[in-house]
């Protein structure tokens, strides 16, 4: 087969359950073009997925390359998916298809790419100063788990740093987070950042420990449930379960933040937050961000902002493709 040459680059954003797909110019433009969606569970392989999209859209031509985000770590440019029968292998995948490479990305090393070229309307500030230009970018995002990756640029280069932070134990700032936390620890054992609190299951988590430790009488609600019921204000435990969530991801912003030097700023993604950025800030999570004693007035100088913006990925995936040109 022919290394394509049509000038374009093949961009997509893959998950367990969805993929969604666009085609962008090689050079001149910094978007992309329509996104297609595609449920997973249609085809058998990622490969059948792409090549019945370019049927659509280029008449079969392949684009000259390709730019893969995928929900799951990768090694070696290779993704076993979690939730899903694919197996994303860059390398096997280029010269199947045709094209002059396949860069397989982990998610959120995508969203930390797109970082530089988000606008203001693309946020919403969360405190703080500028930011100092050419210092890391940090992104932390709770949603099904919790994702954090640092954007770092020396003399002219660009680096996302890919953590598995949210596997890091999950810290407590007050005896009452303490209480909570023993609680979490007898029913889960390693009491993780994700597991505990910053994530769709940690969220369940919190408002289980947090209903134990005051003896409260619940219903069962999962994490959509329990966000309603806190901003209708009809429900006290899930009120100070969103509550206690926000000053818990303040402080592992702020650790983050300062175990990276993100003195260009820190940037809150991911599925849950942007369901209530008023609520977010108000709440104790600034100044939770901010507390960290003596560094108290270097984090006080660090920008926090909100990413609203929903197809943040693909300009991470153009980011990316304009910084490694083939």
């Amino acid at each position: 087969m022919t290394i394509g040459r049509t000038g374009q680059i093949l961009l997509a954003d893959i998950g367990g359950t969805n993929a969604r797909f666009a085609l962008s110019q090689d050079s001149g433009s910094q978007g992309a073009g329509p996104i297609d969606y595609v449920k997973v569970a249609d085809f058998p392989t990622v490969r059948e997925a792409i090549v019945d999209v370019l049927a659509r859209r280029t008449g079969g031509v392949p684009p000259q390359r390709a730019v893969l985000a995928v929900a799951g770590p990768v090694t070696n440019n290779r993704c076993v998916m979690t939730n899903s029968p694919w197996v994303i292998d860059g390398n096997e995948l280029q010269p199947a298809l045709g094209m002059g490479s396949v860069h397989v990305l982990n998610d959120f090393e995508v969203v930390a790419w797109s970082l530089p070229a988000l606008e203001p309307a693309d946020l919403i500030p969360l405190g703080g100063q500028d930011g100092l230009p050419g210092e890391p970018l940090l992104v932390v995002g709770p949603g099904t788990g919790f994702g954090v990756s640092c954007l770092v640029e020396r003399h002219g280069a660009r680096l996302a740093v890919v953590t598995e932070a949210g596997h890091a134990t999950l810290p407590a700032e007050n005896e009452r987070e303490e209480r909570v936390i023993a609680c979490l620890r007898r029913r889960l054992g390693h009491v993780s950042i994700e597991r505990g609190a910053l994530s769709g299951s940690g969220l369940q988590s919190l408002y289980g420990a947090l209903a134990e430790v005051d003896g409260a009488q619940v219903p069962h609600r999962d994490a959509a449930a329990i966000t309603k019921a806190a901003l209708e204000g009809s429900c006290p435990v899930s009120r100070a379960t969103l509550e206690m969530f926000c000053a818990i991801l303040g402080s592992v912003a702020g650790n983050l933040a300062v175990t990276f030097g993100a003195r260009g700023g820190v940037y809150i993604a991911g599925g849950i937050v942007p369901r209530f950025p008023e609520f977010l800030a108000a709440s104790a999570f600034r100044a939770r961000f901010e507390a960290k004693g003596r560094f108290q007035d270097y984090l006080r100088n660090i920008p926090t902002r909100l990413v609203t913006k929903p197809d943040a990925s693909f300009l991470g995936l153009r980011m990316f493709a304009d910084h490694n040109p083939d």
